[in-house]
């Protein structure tokens, strides 16, 4: 999955790349940056630092790993914050992140870990600090591959917006049930057949092709099939979908070729979610692949919630699943 929320220790983390939220001077400090220093080595990773510094705030540097599991730390210095210089203080965070993502392509990264870079004592509002980290993050993976992780360690590390948690929370309320009691359906996709496909709702994506129903509700042909039969539909093309989707290139290349292999329940929701599909169509997907959703799960309820308000931001989806300590989208 390109971008990851993890609650981890980021010193653990075997990643090509580790971020250390830094000072200007690059010197070792508390939190985070100490951690990776104690991490690493500190006597070894304070003298390549003082080779290294100063680095502009908004900027960031390159060292060895050391002792860590990561083959090189980038120290990106973030700004610390001020109410008063909101808008400067935002476009030098994003400096920050994208610096970083630089130098990992520059060093030919695979993967790279982030924490939530000046949240900390440089007193970045958290809620707003990981709307800058994920918007940045989003923005560099639709013109690159790589596996980005954002680690943070506990729930106060990690703020969602309360407006989207509180109606969220409000549909949980009403639509959650810790078992559920209607007639399970267990779905064989060699043996179930669909008589009927619900009406499709009109979309704010756009026009639905007049045979949308029936190439979603083909059930002999093979999901991969159906789902490039529905990307065409979309008129979106294959990088477009799984870039949407969270997916990496070589999970959705091994799903497109097919050849046996059937993606897990949270990649086909990313898919269904890239492809902006009504709840009708979501659940004929699913169908497909041998899954349903269910009330009695509380991802499941969470990805509804989103899908019948049509907001099919995937980033947007995760956060909410991660706050509820529930498995992202995107994942097998």
């Amino acid at each position: 999955m390109p971008f990851t929320i993890l609650r981890q220790d980021i010193t653990k983390l075997p990643v090509d790349a580790m971020v250390n939220a830094a000072n200007t001077g690059l010197a070792m400090g508390g939190g985070v940056c100490g951690a990776i220093f104690q991490a690493a080595g500190a006597e070894q990773m304070q003298e390549a630092c003082r080779k290294a510094a100063p680095v502009p705030t908004g900027k960031a540097a390159v060292t060895p790993g050391f002792a860590l599991p990561a083959r090189y730390v980038i120290h990106a210095v973030g700004p610390v914050y001020h109410g008063n210089e909101a808008s400067r203080c935002e476009a030098l965070l994003r400096s920050a992140y994208w610096s970083s993502l630089e130098l990992a392509v520059e060093y030919r990264c695979a993967s790279v870990a982030f924490p939530l870079i000046s949240s900390g004592i440089y007193g970045y509002p958290k809620e707003a600090a990981l709307r800058v980290a994920v918007e940045t993050i989003r923005e560099f993976l639709r013109h690159h591959d790589m596996d980005i992780y954002l680690a943070v360690f506990d729930k106060e590390s990690f703020v969602v917006s309360r407006q989207m948690l509180g109606d969220v929370e409000a549909y949980l309320s009403e639509n959650y049930v810790a078992r559920d009691t209607s007639p399970q359906r267990f779905l064989n996709r060699f043996e179930s057949q669909v008589t009927s496909v619900p009406d499709l709702d009109s979309r704010a994506c756009g026009s639905v092709p007049d045979n949308l129903e029936e190439i979603i509700g083909n059930l002999d042909e093979p999901f991969n099939a159906t789902l490039l039969r529905l990307i065409d539909a979309r008129g979106k093309t294959d990088v477009e979908v799984y870039k949407k989707a969270n997916i990496d290139r070589k999970l959705f290349s091994k799903i497109r070729t097919g050849k046996g292999y059937m993606p897990g329940k949270r990649t086909v929701l990313a898919l269904a979610v890239a492809l902006e599909l009504s709840l009708p169509e979501t659940d004929v997907l699913l169908e497909k692949a041998g899954y349903a959703l269910s009330h009695s799960i509380k991802a499941d309820v969470i990805v509804e919630y989103f899908i019948l308000r049509k907001e099919y931001d995937i980033y947007a989806i995760n956060e909410v699943l991660f706050h509820y300590d529930q498995p992202l989208l995107g994942s097998n």
